[in-house]
């Protein structure tokens, strides 16, 4: 029919120009994030595609959630501004009627949504803690880049070196400043050295050096050496300890229900409850109003938008601590939030006043009297 392919096309367009400008702006923002943590040295800097890459990935549950209000709102508003709607309205078709050709365009992405929220997210996530954490499990020597004092991963360290070979393993002209838990510091230099694994550590054997060593109690030790050997790192690359939060997957959150896991289930389910939401009052709430302009829609898109999320987030934090029980508080935001934006699209749709309704109660029990 003309009257859904029409709205759909409109959609569509909308649609499609929303996302790119969101998108845009979520990478420049992540791209900036991620070159910051590359800098301080959290992030490889050769795998700075990879996280970026992972990290918009997992943003994109909210950045289509947002995309498809806003371009309801816009659409609508559209309508409504070039009096499109009136003619629509003029010619049998009501207000509820849209609800059909909309949800019609919307329910794909709403299923991508909801894909996304259980199966993407937790597995962008995971690959994102793996990238940071093997770049932060790096043997010490292998922080260092030639010419530059580099921090040791325990910050209790640091090292120069002046040439290195292509393999990383070896270096020249070695300098290393060492502080110990006790309050002893050292200074150690050596012309040359290699890293070796003894058992299941990694040592870095230095070749002909000085070690100056200075103890808590102010004495001071002096040594030459011919060959000496520090422990700069673990043997292998173990498994770090338990997976973030944000990282398990749907199903081990399902199956170890504590309040922690079913704060951030509850999150999740939530995200693709929140766009279904959002559908409802895109339709709900839309008007033409001439004099508040294309900024008031919108004003009202972003505050209506950020309000619902951060209620969602902090739902998560109440569920996770304790305060709340999962289900209630999903019924009263969500449950709440639907039944309040179908009453409200009943409202416009069958043209109903809540001072017309008091003002006829009013004659009748004047009447009745």
């Amino acid at each position: 029919m003309l009257f859904h392919s029409s709205i759909r096309k409109e959609l569509a367009r909308s649609f499609g120009a929303t996302l790119v400008v969101l998108f845009t702006i979520v990478l420049t923002m992540l791209l900036i994030r991620t070159l910051g943590l590359a800098s301080r040295g959290s992030v490889n800097p050769e795998e700075i595609m990879l996280v970026l890459g992972y990290t918009v990935l997992g943003r994109m549950p909210t950045i289509l959630t947002l995309a498809l209000f806003i371009a309801i709102v816009f659409t609508l508003s559209r309508m409504y501004r070039d009096s499109e709607m009136i003619i629509w309205l003029a010619s049998g078709r009501s207000l509820g009627g849209f609800f059909g050709p909309v949800m019609r365009f919307a329910w794909p992405i709403l299923a991508v949504i909801t894909v996304m929220v259980f199966l993407v997210w937790p597995w962008a996530n995971q690959q994102t803690d793996e990238l940071r954490n093997r770049f932060e499990r790096r043997g010490d020597l292998e922080r260092v880049t030639p010419g530059q004092f580099q921090e040791s991963s325990s910050g209790r360290r640091v090292f120069f070196i002046d040439k290195d070979t292509t393999e990383g393993t070896e270096g020249r002209n070695i300098f290393v400043s060492s502080t110990e838990p006790d309050g002893r510091e050292s200074i150690t230099s050596a012309r040359s050295g290699r890293i070796e694994w003894i058992g299941d550590r990694q040592f870095l054997m230095l070749n002909n050096g000085q070690r100056l060593e200075s103890g808590a109690d102010k004495s001071l030790k002096i040594s030459e050496f011919e060959l000496y050997g520090t422990q700069i790192g673990a043997a292998t690359i173990s498994a770090s300890g338990a997976p973030r939060l944000k990282s398990k997957s749907t199903w081990a959150l399902i199956e170890q229900p504590d309040q922690t896991n079913l704060g951030e289930l509850g999150w999740r389910v939530g995200m693709a409850l929140t766009a279904l939401n959002f559908v409802l009052i895109a339709l709900a709430t839309t008007t033409g109003n001439p004099r508040a302009g294309r900024g008031g829609n919108l004003f009202f898109t972003l505050f209506a938008f950020v309000f619902y999320y951060n209620l969602l987030n902090l739902g998560q934090s109440w569920v996770s601590s304790g305060a709340v029980n999962l289900l209630p508080f999903m019924l009263l935001l969500h449950g709440g939030v639907f039944v309040l934006a179908a009453l409200w699209l009943a409202k416009r749709h069958f043209n109903l006043s809540l001072r017309d309704a008091l003002r006829n109660w009013r004659r009748g029990e004047a009447s009745a009297a």
